[in-house]
């Protein structure tokens, strides 16, 4: 009687191990004797006790890794800064337990240095602005060797891309002193454009003058001519214009401010009788 207890509880126990509940979003990898046999799906599965073992439980929901940032040379020996994040799903877990000996720190790799070879190939200014493009190279780099493993590549995000802290304060110097350098090259075209528009006004002002002289002379000689006419005397008319021309320079004089003397020519008054005399004749 005593058998037949232990013998009965030995099948239930057998059948109880037997029996295995794979919960959903799992799955589980069944091994035979040492190798690889079967993977449980969700739901009620049967194996054989003491011969299969349960090898590993593979969740096949998406896995979020998070890349570590990591110090990146570009093609212009800029030091950047960058990180990421991959989202993952198991899709054969028999060889993401057999192909590889932890297929999460294996992904995480595999993009680091993804990373680092992309970015390499790239200016520092392609690097900051093409976050898409790096993205998108990315994924299609890894998706073939994921595969491999048994896992599937939904998404990898670019979460940040900065210049390094002393890239930084060189980017800032680099920007101070364009910006110095533009300060400088319009005040040197302030000050050329002043010079030429200076430059410009005088020549101006001496062709005014040039041609101020011009008809003054012309004005002189038609009067010279006038008078001459009149009185039918060539020298009286130029004596006459100068003497004019002295007085009117006379009265300017006196009328200046710093003017304290006023010298003639003693023989001014017997000139202008001169001249009035022949004018009389």
């Amino acid at each position: 009687m005593e058998i037949l207890i232990v013998l009965l509880f030995a099948v239930i126990v057998t059948l109880f191990a037997g029996i295995k509940i794979v919960s959903q979003g799992e799955e589980w990898v069944v091994e035979r004797l040492g190798k690889f046999s079967k993977t449980l799906k969700p739901g009620l599965n049967v194996i054989v006790p003491y011969i299969d073992t349960i090898r590993q439980k593979i969740s096949t929901r998406d896995i979020i890794l998070d890349i570590p940032q990591q110090e990146v040379i570009t093609k212009d020996n800029a030091v950047i800064l960058t990180n990421a994040i991959a989202f993952v799903r198991v899709t054969r877990p028999e060889d993401a337990i057999y192909g590889v000996e932890d297929f999460k720190v294996a992904i995480q790799n595999l993009i680091m240095t993804t990373l680092r070879s992309i970015i390499g190939e790239m200016k520092l200014d392609e690097a900051l602005s093409n976050r898409d493009m790096i993205k998108a190279r990315l994924k299609d780099q890894i998706i073939d060797d994921a595969a491999d493993w048994g896992v599937t590549v939904k998404s990898v995000e670019i979460q940040d891309i900065t210049p390094s802290h002393s890239m930084q304060q060189a980017m800032e110097q680099q920007a101070a002193a364009e910006r110095e350098r533009r300060a400088v090259e319009t005040r040197a075209e302030g000050e050329k454009n002043a010079m030429i528009l200076e430059a410009q006004g005088k020549l101006e002002a001496a062709r005014k003058e040039a041609e101020a002289q011009v008809a003054l002379s012309e004005a002189s000689a038609q009067a010279i001519t006038n008078v001459s006419g009149a009185i039918q005397d060539k020298e009286l008319p130029t004596m006459f214009l100068l003497g004019d021309r002295y007085i009117n320079t006379l009265e300017k004089m006196s009328q200046s401010e710093n003017s304290k003397f006023v010298i003639y020519p003693a023989d001014l008054q017997s000139s202008i009788k001169g001249m009035l005399g022949g004018v009389l004749k």
